[in-house]
């Protein structure tokens, strides 16, 4: 799509006016006390400002990327992809609220979630492409590493607000009755780590001829009535996080026991329920990870698996092209959860999802343009000294982002959320 150089400069302006302002972040009670209240025109008024306010928040951001990589095919599809839905949400800023505006509204969101649907694979194209084109230096692999956890926790933030309205006014229900929005209240936890387990298993079979069986054990600290394990939570972020862990794992014993192995050791994931977190701790035999190779598990450059060639597209491989990992930790710390990894060299290696027991603190963690983000981009890594062990946490360092702590937004910005 080819924009004109005056519409060009008005979104420009647009893009300058909406990113001063904070996201305004939801928790998972939030969510569920509007979906059950349903009222579409509140959702129109809160969402025709707070979407253009994560959209410019992430695009600005884009706009600071390493030349070398703004000028990647890729990264240019997903840079125009941004601007055409900003613009298109700008169409409603001053829109009358009526049915047919209200109409208009919920198929332009449907048409932007289709349009960004593969957004995730065309970014890793356009890092692909900068690899095979220019040697990558570390300032700029700490410049992408940043930017992209940053640009998909924004994705993920997003396509919530999208989904959210989508399915409670779009009249497209889910398949699931009890469902509000994407979120279940009543969350079998359980049930979902079966479901990933199943389809990572389904995959194992395929590749290898052979798969690793499963041992689930609860244990619910806070003694509630029934076996049951039960969270308020999205059910697709919780399957995602796990179906990766599942074929990590499985890929690991299969290639550490060997084809010929008579007995393939189980994975073990054992789920406990505390008074603030659910845990899910998933342990395998598979050989472990060197401690020298921890630090790259999360980085978005880096896979411990061969990179599927493009003949193999037409086919779902076990491991793919390093995103995994990271996506998965960024579902995790959406909801300010967390996914950690542990390993034994020559053992095996344990994965711990860490999820909010309670609706109220599981709230959004939102990445917010600002002099600090922006300097980021700028600033040459500076020399670790001995004590800088900054292992997974460096993320949350170096990421500005907003909590649910009651941001203001001017100008009648502010959330309104019943």
């Amino acid at each position: 799509m080819k924009l004109t150089q005056k519409c060009f400069v008005n979104i420009a302006k647009m893009l300058d006016f909406y990113s001063q302002f904070n996201p305004s972040p939801l928790s998972i009670k939030q969510f569920i006390d509007f979906g059950l209240s349903a009222c579409e025109r509140k959702s129109f008024i809160f969402l025709r400002k707070e979407l253009p306010v994560r959209l410019a928040n992430i695009m600005k951001e884009i706009h600071l990327l390493p030349d070398h990589l703004l000028r990647m095919p890729s990264v240019g599809i997903v840079n125009n992809l941004y601007i055409t839905s900003f613009e298109e949400i700008l169409h409603f800023e001053k829109a009358e609220v009526n049915e047919s505006t209200l109409d208009r509204f919920c198929q332009a969101l449907v048409k932007i979630r289709n349009r960004h649907s593969d957004v995730v694979q065309t970014m890793a194209q356009g890092v692909l492409e900068l690899k095979e084109s220019h040697d990558v230096d570390a300032m700029t692999e700490n410049s992408i590493q940043y930017f992209l956890d940053r640009f998909y926790m924004s994705r993920i933030s997003i396509r919530m607000l999208i989904n959210q309205h989508t399915l409670l006014f779009g009249g497209v229900l889910n398949g699931h009755n009890r469902h509000i929005g994407c979120i279940d209240p009543y969350c079998d936890v359980v049930s979902v780590i079966k479901d990933a387990y199943e389809n990572a298993r389904f995959l194992c079979d395929q590749y290898y001829m052979a798969s690793p069986d499963l041992i689930i054990k609860q244990h619910n600290a806070k003694l509630e009535s029934g076996s049951e394990i039960k969270i308020v939570y999205v059910p697709s972020h919780m399957y995602h996080m796990l179906f990766e862990l599942f074929k990590n794992s499985m890929r690991a014993v299969m290639e550490h026991c060997g084809s010929d192995a008579d007995n393939y050791p189980p994975l073990e994931v054992i789920l406990v329920k505390g008074k603030e977190d659910v845990c899910v701790k998933m342990s395998d035999k598979g050989g472990g990870i060197p401690r020298s190779q921890m630090d790259n598990l999360f980085k978005y450059m880096y896979s411990t698996a061969p990179q599927p060639s493009k003949s193999d597209a037409h086919t779902v491989p076990l491991a793919g092209y390093g995103y995994g990992l990271p996506l998965s930790r960024l579902y995790a710390r959406y909801l300010h959860g967390d996914l950690v990894v542990l390993s034994c060299e020559g053992y095996g290696t344990e994965a711990v999802v860490y999820l909010k027991a309670l609706s109220n603190e599981a709230n959004e963690l939102l990445p917010i343009f600002n002099k600090t983000s922006s300097k980021f981009y700028r600033t040459p890594i500076s020399t670790a000294d001995w004590s800088s062990q900054c292992g997974n946490s460096m993320a949350t360092r170096q990421m500005s982002m907003s909590h649910n702590q009651g941001h203001r937004l001017p100008n009648g910005l502010q959330a309104s959320h019943c």
